[in-house]
C-alpha cells in the first residue's frame, strides 16, 4: 500500500480542530495525569485498541500524499462502508485523524503529531 495512489484526486488538506495530546500530558513515568488528562489519553488509546482502526491508521500513514478518500478504504479493509465510517469517526473523535470534506467525498489523514504525543506519554 505504501506509495500507492488511491482512486480519488487529492486536494489541499484542511486540518479540523482536534484534542491536543501534546498540550495535555506529561510522560506517565514522570507525572501522574489528572482526571481530565487521563480521559483524553484513555480515549486515544481506546481508539487504537481495535484491529480495524489500527489497519485504518496504517493505511493513512502509508498512503501516497498522506491522505486517503474514505471511498478507497472499504476494499482494503474488506468491511462495509458504514463500518469503515464508524471506525474513522472513532479515530477522528480521539484526535488521531483529520477529516476534510471535498464535494461528495471525505478525505482522512493521520495526525502524526498526536501519535508522537502518545508515544511520548508512554516513553517518558
Amino acid at each position: 500500500m505504501a506509495g500507492r495512489t488511491l482512486g480519488c484526486m487529492p486536494a489541499p488538506r484542511t486540518v479540523l480542530p482536534v484534542i491536543s495530546l501534546d498540550a495535555c500530558c506529561a510522560p506517565l513515568a514522570r507525572d501522574v495525569p489528572d482526571q481530565a488528562d487521563s480521559e483524553v489519553l484513555a480515549a486515544a488509546f481506546r481508539a487504537l485498541g481495535d484491529p480495524v482502526r489500527l489497519r485504518l491508521l496504517s493505511l493513512l500513514l502509508t498512503a501516497a500524499g498522506g491522505e486517503v478518500c474514505a471511498c478507497d478504504l472499504v476494499d482494503p479493509l474488506e468491511r462495509s462502508q458504514p463500518t469503515v465510517s464508524h471506525h474513522l469517526k472513532v479515530l477522528r473523535e480521539a484526535g488521531l485523524v483529520t477529516a476534510t470534506k471535498r464535494g461528495a467525498n471525505v478525505w482522512y489523514a493521520a495526525r502524526t503529531d498526536q501519535l508522537t504525543a502518545l508515544r511520548g506519554v508512554l516513553g517518558g
